[in-house]
């Protein structure tokens, strides 16, 4: 095939072109459909739990017993973690730790954005029932509280009969 183009002769040979329909080299790039379907890979839990002589495996009957939270501004975590010790505690065996239950049985007392908060932290970032407290109470005790609560320490005034040992 020949082309005139400003004055200069340009020859193309559509052999270059054609392609083998039988045997297509291996595709590098993403279809549309691949780049906007999101990818999802399963990461492990937070909680790396501990090693268990005999494995503790929560109840599903039990389950629906435990107090739920939702990470709301109005609930308590100190009352939530309270409530659960509750009833957490009446479902352990004789032969597992206190720690196994708890650590196994808290996911499922966190609804909304509680959950999501417990499912994002770091894979095997929580490695006792210590942890997992210290890290929820960080997370839901606002802020708003604390400073409350020290507003009301610093404002205590020894009455004029109270001793030391009573203030």
């Amino acid at each position: 095939m020949h082309f005139l183009h400003s004055e200069h002769i340009v020859h193309f040979d559509l052999s270059d072109f054609h392609t083998d329909n039988t045997a297509q080299p291996p595709r590098h790039e993403k279809i549309m459909s691949e780049l906007t379907t999101p990818e999802f890979t399963y990461d492990s839990l937070c909680i790396q739990y501990p090693e268990e002589e005999v494995p503790y495996v929560s109840k599903t009957g039990l389950i629906h017993l435990l107090p739920m939270f939702h990470g709301l501004a109005g609930e308590d975590p100190c009352k939530h973690l309270k409530q659960f010790h509750v009833v957490s505690s009446t479902m352990k065996p004789a032969d597992v730790q206190e720690d196994h239950v708890y650590l196994k049985a808290f996911p499922h007392s966190l609804e909304g954005n509680a959950k999501d908060w417990l499912y994002y932290l770091a894979p095997r970032s929580i490695t006792s029932w210590d942890d997992l407290k210290r890290l929820f109470l960080a997370k839901f005790f606002h802020s708003s509280r604390t400073t409350s609560i020290r507003k009301e320490i610093s404002g205590i005034k020894q009455q004029s009969e109270e001793s030391i040992y009573e203030y």
